[in-house]
Order: structure tokens, then sequence, then C-alpha cells
């Protein structure tokens, strides 16, 4: 897949059928070989159907890019450079994988406010995280097909989704409220 645009429509064709399945939440990942575009790794959000909650997608698709390249480093030397495609801005966590799984590009669809109009609670992401990534030498593309990726969260929540957040924590605002 050489486009950006044709790898998020794979990532976000992954979360529908995730959804309409129902096999786990609203959102998928993928790791990409940058240059070439070939398929390393895909993963689809998994957990409510595992009951583990770090199974989110770009968890799922960084360590099974991982695992089978065999290498924790995903820029190690003699390797070409990867990408994550992510159907929705990394949360808190995956933003903490990304900046340690050597990838050097990450694409997102939705934005973390789509996420939370469904009350998913994204965790304490800087504001400027894009700028944090790019001091780690990671590029970071926003909003590709984002119209198309915030439908699949909109399928969600109109199936009847579950929206699993950790004893159903309330999200505090910046003035802790």
């Amino acid at each position: 897949m050489k486009s950006m645009q044709e790898r998020m429509e794979m990532v976000i064709e992954a979360a529908r059928q995730n959804v309409r399945r129902e096999t786990g939440g609203p959102f998928a990942a993928a790791v990409f070989e940058s240059d070439s575009g070939k398929l390393v790794a895909l993963g689809v959000n998994r957990v409510t159907t595992e009951g583990l909650s770090m199974l989110h997608g770009e968890m799922v698709a960084l360590t099974l890019a991982q695992h089978r390249l065999h290498q924790y480093d995903l820029g190690a030397h003699g390797l070409p450079a990867h990408e994550l495609v992510t159907s929705t801005e990394p949360c808190a966590m995956c933003l903490g994988a990304v900046c340690w799984s050597g990838v050097t590009r990450v694409i997102s669809g939705a934005t973390e406010a789509d996420a939370r109009l469904l009350g998913f609670d994204e965790g304490p992401k800087p504001q400027n995280w894009i700028r944090e990534l790019g001091r780690r030498g990671i590029d970071v593309v926003p909003e590709v097909l984002r119209a198309e990726a915030a439908a699949v969260l909109e399928a969600y929540r109109q199936k009847g989704g579950v929206v699993y957040n950790a004893r159903n924590s309330r999200v505090f605002s910046e003035s802790g409220n």
C-alpha cells in the first residue's frame, strides 16, 4: 500500500469489522514499512473481549510487529523505517509505547476529541504531543480520513458498545473539576 490514505482505509476497515463482529472496541492500528508500504502487523482493540486493559489497537500492532521482526526497536540499524497508522490518535498509554517502539511516523485518523465524545478517557496526554514526538524524531500526520474514522466510533456508539474506563473514572478538566 503506497499511499497513506490506502493504509488508513485498511486500518479503518479493520476497526469497522471489529465493531461489526463485536470482537472489541472501535479502534485499530497497523505497522507498515514506511517506504514500501508493506504491512508488518495489524492490531485491533481487544480490551473487552480479552479482559485486558492494555490491548489497544496500537499496543497489539506494535507488539505483533516487534515479535514478527524479533526486534523491540522498530528503528534498529538494518531495518527499514516503520510507521504506525492508527484509526484514532493514540491515548496516553499508546503514546508512551510509540516513544519506545522505534517507529518514525504516526498517522492518525479520528481525534482524541472524537473518542472523548463517546466517553473514552484518553488519559493525561500533553497538549503538545505532536511536537513532543517530533522532538524524538517521530513525525505525526493527524486527521487522515478523520470523518471516516470518526464514523466507526459513531457506529460503535449506535451499536451500544461498551465504553471502558478504569473504575468508570471521571475525566477531570485542567482546572481539576
